[in-house]
């Protein structure tokens, strides 16, 4: 991972403001063409008014899927790329992206049949009820486009008495159960970091920027505007590409393009401790479809679960949380589908909610608006300087949708496409053990190279993919006091590790170090302790002084508090980036 700072990359573009590619929006998209770019040799300014990751982007279901449900609404080539991007996903980035076995309860032979076919052929029908016949001819044409770089076995259907001995705990109405392949990604956030730490180490001369927004443009220079210090900083770029995501339009807005291409859906998912649903699972999700059409799911996450996910259109995205009547939904669709397990929102340790930057339709169910993605094509006001707005999209097609458009600003550059990313893997998935064999060999000597427990550096490689050696050397490392040492609030990290994360991963922020670079919020362990010592240890490595430390403990609290669920005690008003979840 790269040693070069926020700082750094500021005193860089103050030197030299021309590049080639400013991108604005530093979630998946925008991190995911901005590695692309800087692996072909281009020059790129990566900006994001939050964090990276801080928007959507850390707000999924998690999956890594294809989409079956899209073929409902004949969407092949969606789904053939989504399959094949998953495929890629599980063989470049495996530290992260892992195969998720999917069970799909059926409650019918041929429910389903007439609403699919109308759906199919683009007319409006509920599809409250996928039978046997609708999901054995779906997921045999998903197996078919996922044909290629298959990783993962096809699938299978079993009847009541089995599916029923496996998940006691499914309500026994149905007739039988599906069972197919998908992955999910453990550590989204990070994935996406990866992405932007493996573009600065292709390209030197790019830089990555955290908090930092866009204020005006000006005959062809692109104002910014710190965050952190409220400076002005001149930006002046060959192409701009608007990877805002729900904020496209706004960002648009700013540079002087007033156009309406977004219409924002919220998805909201739920974090839940529920030990008797989770041993059963062993592992697997169910998807399951609910009695007024929408599909959602479980999976066992960590050591907990995730429920997901609502649908509901929203105008402006700095004011998503997900709210108690979504909790009550979440649940209640659950409860249909596992009668037998007593969920209750008292389980509940974390909630999230992010914004679909889905493109502007008038469909009356948001669930019909497809989730492909287009590029439109503007000019900067006065010049002849393209911006490039990325609409749509999703997680798991952002490689495909990069190439893409890195293709697209190769050309207008007259620049040749030197690299391709198909099958380079991303951050800690190089050099990935990838069998057990391996695995342990790969553990034992990081064990004995820095002497430490082997359980110690199984949990590294888990955390950060072979990324881990570097950690785990820093660790052992202690220069200037006693060794390292598991956190006393949180035993998990160590004191070392959380100083190697503020010192090389452009932690600006408390939030980021708790929400983004560490899984320590969402697996449900934040605690008013955990906070106060790791604010300790990022305030001696970022040289925060009281005042700005606790200011910083006071904007996670509320962080925490408005848009996860979680009250810690001593809870303040302070409303610096009230908004974290946000992304341009």
């Amino acid at each position: 991972m790269t040693e070069r700072n926020r700082d750094f990359f500021l005193d860089r573009l103050k030197q030299h403001p021309k590049v080639s590619v400013l991108i604005i929006g530093g979630g998946i998209n925008g991190a995911g063409l901005f590695r692309d770019l800087c692996l072909q040799g281009v020059d790129c300014l990566l900006i994001d008014k939050g964090d990276f990751a801080s928007g959507a982007s850390s707000a999924p279901s998690r999956l890594i899927h294809g989409g079956v449900k899209y073929l409902e609404t004949g969407e092949f080539r969606l789904v053939a790329e989504s399959t094949l991007e998953r495929n890629l996903l599980l063989k470049n980035a495996p530290h992260y992206v892992q195969p998720l076995e999917t069970v799909l309860p059926i409650h019918s032979y041929f429910g389903g049949t007439i609403a699919s076919a109308r759906r199919f052929f683009g007319m409006k029908a509920k599809l409250s009820d996928r039978g046997a016949v609708i999901s054995k001819l779906g997921l045999a044409m998903y197996d078919f486009l996922g044909r290629h770089d298959r990783t993962m076995p096809r699938h299978r259907f079993a009847f009541r008495s089995k599916s029923l001995r496996s998940l006691p705990l499914l309500d026994p109405a149905i007739k039988a159960t599906a069972t197919y392949y998908d992955a999910r990604v453990t550590q989204a956030e990070r994935l996406n970091f990866e992405l932007v730490d493996d573009g600065l180490a292709a390209c030197e001369r790019s830089c990555a920027i955290n908090y930092a927004s866009v204020e005006r443009s000006e005959n062809g220079v692109v104002w910014l505007r710190d965050l952190v210090t409220q400076e002005r900083i001149a930006a002046e770029p060959d192409i701009v590409v608007n990877a805002g995501g729900a904020w496209i339009d706004r960002v648009n807005g700013a540079l002087g393009i007033e156009r309406k291409y977004i219409g924002a859906t919220k998805g909201s998912h739920l974090i839940v401790g529920h030990p008797a649903l989770h041993a059963q699972l062993r592992g697997r999700m169910v998807y399951y479809g609910s009695k007024d059409g929408r599909i959602s799911l479980v999976y066992p996450f960590m050591d907990k679960l995730l429920i997901g996910s609502t649908d509901i259109r929203v105008d402006d995205p700095d004011a998503v949380r997900c709210e108690d009547d979504e909790v009550a939904y979440m649940l209640g669709v659950l409860r249909e589908v596992f009668p037998g397990a007593d969920i209750k929102a008292s389980d509940i340790v974390f909630r999230y909610s992010g914004v679909r930057p889905l493109p502007w339709s008038d469909a009356t169910n948001p669930g019909d608006v497809s989730r492909d993605h287009v590029i439109h094509v503007d000019r900067l006001p006065g010049t002849q300087i393209p911006v490039l707005s990325l609409v749509g999209g999703k997680w798991t097609t952002f490689r495909g949708l990069a190439e893409s458009v890195a293709d697209d600003a190769l050309r207008r550059l007259g620049r040749p496409r030197n690299f391709s990313t198909r099958h380079e893997p991303i951050g800690g998935g190089r050099d990935y053990p990838r069998d057990a064999k391996a695995r342990t060999a790969w553990i034992g000597e990081i064990a004995q190279r820095n002497a430490i427990p082997a359980a110690r550096a199984e949990t590294l490689l888990a955390r950060y993919g072979t990324a881990a050696a570097a950690v785990a050397a820093f660790c052992a490392q202690a220069p200037d006091g006693p060794a390292d040492h598991a956190l006393t609030s949180e035993p998990g990290y160590t004191v070392r590790e959380i100083q190697y994360l503020c010192e090389h991963e452009m932690v600006t922020r408390l939030t980021d170090l708790i929400f983004r670079r560490t899984a320590i919020a969402i697996s449900g362990h934040l605690t008013n302790a955990v906070l106060l010592e790791t604010s300790a240890i990022a305030a001696q490595v970022l040289g925060w002084d009281a005042v700005r430390a606790q200011r910083e403990i006071d904007t996670t609290r509320e962080a925490a508090r408005e848009r996860h669920g979680i009250v810690l005690p001593g809870a303040g008003v302070a409303r610096e980036n009230p908004t974290p979840n946000r992304i341009n």
